[in-house]
């Protein structure tokens, strides 16, 4: 006997019409790239985002066919978010920071049909079209541009595009699994491989990211992803806030810790979320400025593991709390968020504070375990560590346009070294390929990186394992010297002392002017190791 209620399938513009029927006049604040500020609100994002997807139906494009994006965080690409997928086409965003080959690699792979870009990217793609043959459509988000058309023959431009598409359109009804959005992870390690996401995955992560033990946001919530549109749909943040009906801003190409402050002080914004880095140059400005970023409720922390002196310097400085998360292209990316439970409430403040600093707990939707080298799984202990594995209602089953078998007996493997503890913590040790071992024993470069980071004369740090001919692996400090600062390589080494064990110490530091990143903002540790695998042999 089935139950007797009503079915409809779960698709992303349902959640933009949402937004604009009950949110219609909730403020979106977009900062152009021009750097001006613009001003809209749901209602019109979803007319605009009805009329692209009716004007991409009249360029004659096949269901599904792919219409990619290399653009900043705006109001546009907001509306091609939901204007692409509503209307049955996957909306595929790309990472401008790749590499060219890595782009002309995506776009083909992909066989992308349309591609909306922002003027900051028109000199990259006027280089890269003779190498893209099956790039039908070129469209600059703005208005019409003399200059631009000139140098790319047959470029359309977005605000006359939009044009072309019918008022009142109305958004097709299909399948829930059917694919919505494509992302392709960083590529360290070879081509990016492509993730194919469903509104049905889409839809139901959203429901997760608004829930209180998640993101928790809100209609009363002025929402301000900091973290890349381009990255892993900027971490699910327009879908939840659409269906939340929160006010967004959206910061545009700059995200200097001046700009971010000042966005905060000027709109109310009231959760921001992004990567370590960006938090440590808003922390730097927001006390040079004097800024206490008054309206500023709570930060959401992912992409690496956050330096406790960050979550610290959050909350007794400003007054902020610090959502630490975890999660990859792989999990949409949703895959754990840190709340207290009740219970904890009774810990001495210390131990409460020291417990914000994991990754948290999966919510419904997600399931997380630990494995050894062989597969068996290990205890959820705290103590037990082992590589951990995902699978749950928006994980990848496989890779987009890939043979090989993506899943570990229906789990998928993400690379990571974890604890998990009794109540469903996890904390991330490392990345399997960055672990150190050293004579039999692992180090975790994660947490020597946390430790250096709390020291006052570095604004950033990265520690990898090093050839040693009687260790096998040592650890080294690369460190990053903050402005007017002059530590010493032994002041640093010191700063260890009574942190971790002494022969978990560094055995040398090396100072560089800055950490060589991916496009994804994470440290390139593969080519730290490479430059620096034979320092300790002297």
């Amino acid at each position: 006997m089935l139950g007797r209620m009503m079915n409809k399938p779960l698709l992303i513009s349902s959640l933009v019409q949402h937004a604009a029927i009950y949110h219609h006049d909730t403020d979106i604040v977009s900062v152009e790239t021009t750097g001006d500020v613009a001003h809209t609100t749901w209602a019109q994002v979803s007319e605009n985002a009805r009329q692209l997807g009716a004007a991409l139906m009249r360029l004659g494009l096949d269901p599904q066919d792919r219409c990619a994006t290399i653009a900043w965080n705006n109001r546009r690409h907001l509306e091609i978010y939901f204007g692409v997928s509503g209307a049955g086409f996957v909306c595929h965003t790309i990472n401008p920071r790749l590499f060219p080959d890595q782009l002309v690699y995506i776009i083909n792979h992909a066989d992308d049909k349309v591609l909306f870009i922002d003027a900051t990217f028109l000199p990259i793609i006027i280089k890269l079209s003779e190498h893209l043959p099956r790039l039908d459509h070129v469209i600059l988000m703005g208005p019409r541009d003399e200059e631009a058309a000139s140098q790319f023959p047959g470029l359309k431009f977005y605000d006359e595009f939009l044009e072309t598409g019918e008022t009142g359109f109305e958004w097709p009804q299909f399948d829930e699994n059917t694919a919505s959005s494509l992302c392709y992870t960083s590529g360290t390690t070879g081509n990016p491989k492509g993730v194919l996401y469903s509104h049905r995955s889409t839809v139901l992560h959203s429901f997760s990211a608004i829930s209180a033990d998640s993101l928790a946001l809100s209609a009363r919530d002025v929402v301000m992803p900091v973290v890349p549109m381009f990255h892993v749909n900027a971490w699910g943040v327009p879908y939840a806030a659409a269906m939340a009906g929160s006010s967004m801003v959206l910061p545009g190409p700059d995200l200097s810790g001046a700009a971010l402050v000042d966005l905060i002080d000027d709109h109310g914004v009231t959760i921001a979320l992004g990567v370590p880095t960006i938090w440590l140059g808003l922390l730097a400005h927001a006390e040079k400025s004097g800024s206490r970023l008054t309206t500023l409720e709570r930060t959401v922390v992912g992409g690496s593991a956050c330096p406790p002196s960050v979550i610290t310097q959050f909350r007794e400085e400003f007054g902020v709390d610090t959502i630490h998360a975890w999660g990859m292209t792989e999990t949409s990316p949703l895959g754990s968020t840190n709340h207290p439970l009740a219970k904890y409430g009774d810990l001495p403040l210390g131990e409460q504070h020291r417990l914000r600093e994991s990754q948290g707990r999966p919510p419904y939707g997600v399931e997380l375990k630990i494995v050894d080298e062989h597969g068996y799984d290990q205890p959820h202990d705290g103590k037990a560590v082992g590589n951990l594995l995902a699978r749950g209602l928006w994980v990848m089953d496989s890779y987009f346009r890939a043979d090989d078998d993506a899943l570990q007996d229906g789990w998928f493997n993400t690379g990571d070294v974890a604890t998990l503890n009794e109540d469903g913590y996890m904390t991330v040790k490392d990345r399997a390929k960055d672990i150190i071992k050293s004579g039999g024993e692992w180090i975790s470069s994660v947490m020597l990186e946390n430790i250096a980071i709390g020291h006052p004369g570095l604004s950033d740090a990265a520690v990898v394992g090093v050839n040693h001919d009687r260790w096998d692996e040592r650890p080294i400090l690369i460190a990053i010297v903050a402005e007017g600062a002059a530590p010493t390589p032994e002041e640093l080494l010191t700063f260890f002392d009574g942190k971790i064990a002494a022969w978990q110490v560094p055995d040398k530091v090396v100072f560089r002017d800055e950490l060589p990143r991916t496009a994804t903002g994470k440290v390139l540790k593969r080519q730290l190791r490479e430059e620096y695998a034979d320092i300790l042999k002297d």
